[in-house]
Order: structure tokens, then sequence, then C-alpha cells
């Protein structure tokens, strides 16, 4: 008995002629179908199906272009921080957006100094990287730069030739403390972000703040500091409690409460992201202090969940959504005159700051 030949593969040109189509106009029917009428679509998509055609080879597509149609996001934090932090969510939605309209697909790396992260860079199927808030010397830093692919870097870090895009964190952040001495409130306490990517809370000293490797989070002290010598007070002396990015609320929650149990206690609380803010928030309420009445807080970030709480917080707003989409529309090669982007800020004053004096 003859065994049956086996069952010819069917190609997008085979498509093309059964449909009485251009070639062209089948690949757009599954890869870009805003260029094809819904009528043709359609039509075109009938065809294949009846005739077993799953779509176009993306191996196929990708040796013939060069492209495999997807970028990476390298990503300083564990996976599911990504997906829980809302400044993360607000970053990754610009991203998202950008993909969706071109239709490219986004793999998320988390940037642990780990073998299996260092190879999924070294062997990741994408046309580009965004590097977002990498420390320098992060061995993720290394790789991507050896694949020799486009790269676009985020907050951190800024790398001679590759596109940048942040916002002025220092200045942001002396507005912030701007906002609160011209209450009078002179009696500060901040809570940080990590400077460190070891995990640690607690108090910080000189040394901590000197070997720093996250620059937004010593870019924003910079510019605390620089609003309070300006007022006449000694940076060095207001008090820093730090709160890893992963501890959330709680974590923050936990600094705030050490700060106001000091002697004397702060009446104004700079946070450096709206999460360390909010944990503050739900310390002072704790402690039975009313806010701004005994404690004002200042938050930063400008996510939305600022405005809901009650007192509402008053924080540093930066353009969260828009940071993303321009680096992914930079990373694509959309067209863009800019090589780096410094976004504008701004201060929403809400309830959780108001004018009065409790010095």
């Amino acid at each position: 008995m003859k065994q049956s030949k086996a069952r010819k593969s069917i190609t997008l040109l085979d498509v093309a002629r059964a449909a009485g189509v251009s070639r062209t106009t089948v690949s757009n029917a599954f890869n870009r179908p805003d260029q094809l009428s819904p009528e043709v679509q359609q039509k075109v998509l009938a065809v294949a199906k009846e005739m077993g055609y799953a779509g176009p080879n993306p191996m196929a597509r990708m040796l013939r272009t060069g492209q495999t149609g997807a970028i990476g996001l390298i990503f300083s934090e564990a996976l599911p921080y990504a997906f829980n932090d809302p400044v993360s969510i607000a970053f990754l939605q610009g991203v998202s957006k950008v993909c969706e309209r071109v239709k490219a697909s986004l793999l998320i790396v988390p940037a642990l100094d780990s073998d299996v992260a260092q190879q999924t860079i070294q062997q990741a199927a994408v046309d580009g990287f965004i590097l977002y808030c990498i420390p320098d010397e992060s061995e993720a830093v290394v790789r991507v730069l050896e694949r020799q692919l486009p790269v676009v870097a985020v907050d951190q870090p800024e790398l001679k030739g590759v596109p940048f895009i942040g916002i002025d964190d220092r200045q942001a952040a002396r507005t912030a403390a701007l906002h609160l001495l011209s209450l009078n409130r002179r009696h500060l306490g901040i809570i940080a972000m990590d400077f460190h990517n070891d995990s640690y809370a607690g108090p910080v000293d000189a040394q901590r703040l000197k070997s720093a490797i996250f620059r937004n989070a010593l870019y924003r002290w910079w510019g605390y500091a620089d609003a309070i010598r300006d007022a006449g007070i000694d940076p060095t002396l207001v008090p820093i409690e730090e709160s890893p990015n992963s501890n959330g609320v709680d974590g923050a929650f936990a600094a705030a409460i050490a700060l106001l149990q000091r002697h004397p206690r702060p009446t104004g609380i700079l946070a450096m992201s709206d999460i360390l803010a909010l944990g503050a928030l739900r310390a002072a309420e704790h402690l039975g202090l009313k806010v701004p009445e005994d404690v004002a807080i200042v938050g930063f970030d400008g996510i939305p969940l600022t405005a809901q709480v009650r007192p509402a917080l008053t924080t540093i707003q930066q353009p969260l959504v828009e940071k993303g989409a321009i680096a992914a529309e930079i990373l694509l090669g959309i067209p863009n005159k800019k090589t780096t982007h410094i976004l504008e800020t701004k201060l929403i004053v809400r309830q959780s700051s108001s004018k009065g004096s409790r010095e």
C-alpha cells in the first residue's frame, strides 16, 4: 500500500490567488487590518480559514525582514511589581498603547542580576530594548548594550549616545520642599525610595546617600536638600527613612511611624513617591494626628489614587503614560526629532498640605 503524500503547506501566495487579491492584501488582512476595508479583510480571512492557512509564519517574517516585531522592556523590580505599582502600570500603559498601534509585541524582563535574567536578555528575540530605571552598574545594562540593538533609557541609566526620557527629579523635589517650607513647616522628615538594590528599610546615613545607585532617589534627596538649605536649615539634620519600593504602603507606614515618633515630631513629610505618602497618611491616622493640621504630607508621581483618598494628597505630578509612549515611539522608529526628553512636572496642591503653622 502506497503512503499518502505529505499535505502541501499552504502559503500566503496560495491564499492571495484563491481570494483574487494581491499578496500584500493577504498580509495586511493578518498584520495591518486598518489598511483594508472590513469586507475585504473578512473575505481574505474566510478564504484563508477554508484553506487551513493560519497566518504568516513569524519565523519566515523575521528571516525576511530582520525584525521580530517585538521590543524588550528591562525592568528594575521583580515582575509582579510591574503589575501592582501604579507608576509602573501607567508607564506600561504608555508603552503598550504604542505597541498596539503598530502591532508590536512587548517582552518584560525583570533586571534581577541572575543567570536566568542575563540569559533572557542575551537570547530575547526583540528589535530593541527599553531600560526602565536600571542602576548604571547593573549587569543588565552591559548585556543589553552587547546586543547592539536600538536602546532607549528611561529615568536611569543615562548612557552616551542612547536616547533618554525622564524628568528633572531634583527641581521637582525642590518644588515639593519649597511648598512645605512656605507653609512654615520647618521640622521635616523624608520617606525615601530605594537608594540601593538591597531591600534595606530604615534610617539613612550620609554614607548610604553617598554610595546610592538609584539616581531618581538621590536626585530627589538633592532637590529637597537644596530647598531646605536655602531656608537656613541644615539638610543633614533632616531625618530620612528608606522604604523599599517592593514593600509598598505597608513599608511606608512603618517608615512614617518611625519619623512621627521622633522628638521633635516632623510637621511636614516629604515622600519620594505617592505610595510612600499614602503610607504616611495611614501612619498619621494610626497615631491620632490630623493631616494637615498636625503634619502636612507631599507625595511624588501624581497617580490617580492621590485625588481619591481623604484627605486628598498634594503631589508632584509627572506624565507617566507619556513617558512610556515616547520611549516606545523612539525605539520603534516613529519619527521624533529629539533624543533627550526632559518632561515637565507640576505641583498639585490638595488637602494634605495647607496654610498654617504648628511650629
